[in-house]
């Protein structure tokens, strides 16, 4: 068994967040999948065993299981020793990002690329309504990136390795990425990086069955 077990599947943009990281640092990991599409991470036994919220990703680690992504990314900061800030003021930017992604970016789009591709509901009001808000978060992001490699700092960050996860499946979320010039350099930045992988090469469950 692996020092490192995380549960994901490999549709999951949070898991990514996670598995990058672990991947990126050379870490000693193995991914253990749940069949979140039908109700793996609901069912009243990984309820009780692993997360309460019903919800990937979970990681295992020396008899701790964590939950919620930026939460596992600050503790992978400290085990590992990568992705860190410089002092405590690069800290609370990195910490402001990640809560700026959870909140505004990948909440939006997650919901968005589920509804398209996952649940199918078509050209919803809804979804026209989530479109709109998850560019406003795009367009937040693309005005900071303005002259920077990465989100804080001149090195890649948890910062960065939360704010991309979702990012990399462009026809999927099915918004024309093209005039985020910033967004498409900073991605192309990440997956330049020694070890990157992308979701579905890097996670199991891909593909769904039809």
């Amino acid at each position: 068994m692996a020092e490192y077990v995380l549960h994901c599947f490999a549709q999951s943009g949070n898991a990514y967040k996670p598995a990058l990281m672990l991947e990126l640092s050379g870490a000693d990991w193995e991914p253990k999948w749940n069949d979140f599409f039908n109700g793996g991470s609901r069912a009243p036994n990984f309820r009780e065993s692993y997360n309460e919220m019903g919800e990937i990703p979970v990681l295992e680690h020396e008899g701790l299981k964590l939950t919620q992504s930026g939460v596992i990314l600050d503790y992978l900061v400290e085990k590992l020793g990568t992705f860190g800030w410089a002092d405590d003021t690069e800290r609370r930017e990195v910490l402001r990002w990640i809560l700026f992604d959870n909140h505004k970016l990948t909440s939006y789009t997650a919901t968005l690329r589920y509804l398209r591709v996952f649940a199918k509901t078509g050209e919803t009001e809804v979804v026209k309504w989530l479109e709109g808000r998850a560019i406003g978060a795009y367009k937040v992001l693309e005005h900071h990136l303005e002259g920077r490699d990465f989100v804080v700092g001149g090195k890649p960050t948890i910062a960065d390795l939360s704010l991309c996860a979702y990012l990399y499946w462009p026809e999927e979320i099915g918004i024309d990425f093209t005039p985020f010039k910033n967004i498409n350099r900073w991605l192309g930045n990440i997956s330049a990086l020694p070890g990157w992988k992308a979701p579905y090469d890097l996670m199991p469950g891909h593909p769904l069955p039809a």
